[in-house]
């Protein structure tokens, strides 16, 4: 005969059993829910990064627009330029925008001497004549001379950044050019066309100084950099080779990989 009290005793222990039944399901349904999970997260992962290796990012040249993306390793890359000529940059500024003395009926070029190879540049003397008269008064005072290119952009926008004795992205010549050439006719749907040279800016208007980019592969950008010049044949293939070498930073936007830097810079009347 079975008590009151053991019959409580025993229907308590069969609803523990039926609890931990339950509670053993229930973790046996959630570790199998996180496996699939964890097995559908992957196959996103490997698709968003598939994705992201093939879309393009926008940008701007000023570093302040540079957007939020997955940090990478960078693989050791073989440096394809020679060793920079012996002397250092100089720092030398300015208090005001040099007078105007080039003619501005002539044609100018520019030949930048880098470790990479030789840059020849045909200058739009008649559409940017302040920016052509500055790279002439930089040049004579060998302003450019022994400056390392610092920024190489390989994600949205495709440029080669230099101009900068101080190798930090923020050195000028002390004093400002205006923007000129902005409705080039080679500006079109907001794309800088590969071989195009142009000047940087802090993103504000008529604030160019000595820093420049050089465009090795087309470049949606808005028209607010003034176009100056044309990079040679020859020129595209050295920024190619330079820009093959990748960047530091594995994210698109950083050093260059390859060692540039300008052993010389001249401007040549023609």
């Amino acid at each position: 005969m079975v008590t009151q009290e053991q019959r409580k005793r025993q229907l308590a222990r069969e609803k523990f059993l039926r609890q931990q039944q339950r509670r053993t399901a229930a973790r046996r349904k959630a570790r199998m829910r996180n496996s699939v999970i964890a097995s559908v997260l992957g196959v996103i992962l490997v698709g968003s990064l598939a994705l992201y290796t093939s879309d393009v990012l926008k940008g701007d040249d000023d570093k302040a627009n540079t957007a939020a993306t997955p940090s990478a390793t960078p693989s050791a890359i073989a440096d394809p330029c020679k060793k920079p000529a012996e002397g250092k940059a100089k720092t030398a500024t300015w208090k005001k925008e040099p007078s105007m003395t080039i003619d501005k009926s002539a044609k100018y070029t520019m030949k930048l001497a880098t470790t990479c190879g030789d840059i020849d540049i045909a200058l739009k003397t008649k559409a940017a004549p302040h920016t052509v008269n500055s790279f002439n008064f930089l040049a004579a005072k060998g302003y450019f001379d022994h400056t390392k290119c610092h920024r190489l952009t390989t994600n949205g926008i495709y440029v080669l950044q230099c101009g900068d004795p101080t190798g930090s992205g923020s050195g000028g010549p002390g004093y400002t050019i205006p923007d000129e050439n902005l409705k080039d006719k080679s500006l079109k749907d907001n794309v800088y066309p590969a071989g195009t040279i142009a000047m940087a800016n802090t993103g504000q208007a008529h604030t160019g100084g000595s820093q420049f980019f050089l465009v090795y592969q087309d470049s949606q950008l808005p028209p607010s950099y003034t176009p100056f010049g044309t990079v040679s044949e020859s020129g595209m293939t050295v920024l190619k080779k330079i820009a093959a070498a990748g960047e530091s930073t594995g994210a698109g936007d950083g050093a260059p990989n390859a060692t540039v830097v300008i052993n010389k810079a001249t401007v040549t009347k023609s």
